[in-house]
């Protein structure tokens, strides 16, 4: 194969990138990259943990980093943090590749993300409000990369998993 990823998922959180990631990868053989499990990973730190100590700036200059090297990467699953498609660059790389947006309603994203698991952009008085505002402004830049839309309410992460895995299998020939 070797071209590059055979799918990059984005969306917001709660969008369910890392859980149908590896249910992707594994369907498909390969290996799943998060790419704010390497920015942990690298900074010895959860990702909160970096927004909260060195700021969101010192976070999106990891996170570009980061996206940069995974894109490098073959034959893998890549999922993006949510607001990694904020960076022009990133969406410059992002341009013509297997891009995979997962969608989910406001409720939806709202009941996953709950406040079971830190979201540093979701700290806050309103965490609702935060989400809607993040969602607002970030859906017509995922609705644009997408090469790919999958809804994801009320679907189990392995039918998700199956659909990308079919629209990539019927694309393979054209690559």
């Amino acid at each position: 194969m070797g071209s590059g990823p055979l799918a990059i998922l984005i969306g917001p959180p709660g969008a369910g990138k890392s859980t149908v990631g590896a249910e992707l990868a594994a369907r498909l053989g390969v290996t799943f990259a998060d790419t704010d499990t390497s920015i942990a990973a690298a900074a010895g730190k959860p990702v909160s943990d970096i927004f909260i100590d060195d700021g969101e700036p010192v976070f999106r200059a990891m996170e570009r980093a980061a996206v940069a090297a995974a894109l490098d990467a073959q034959d893998v699953v890549i999922g993006l943090g949510g607001g990694a498609i904020l960076d022009p660059g990133t969406r410059e790389r992002l341009s013509g590749r297997p891009v995979v947006y997962l969608a989910a309603s406001f409720p939806e994203l709202a009941r996953r993300v709950g406040m079971d698991r830190p979201r540093p952009l979701l700290i806050g008085t309103n965490p609702r409000a935060q989400l809607k505002a993040l969602l607002d402004r970030r859906l017509p830049i995922y609705e644009g990369l997408a090469w790919l839309t999958v809804d994801t309410d009320g679907r189990e992460p392995a039918q998700i998993a199956a659909q990308i895995a079919d629209a990539i299998a019927a694309a393979r020939p054209a690559r």
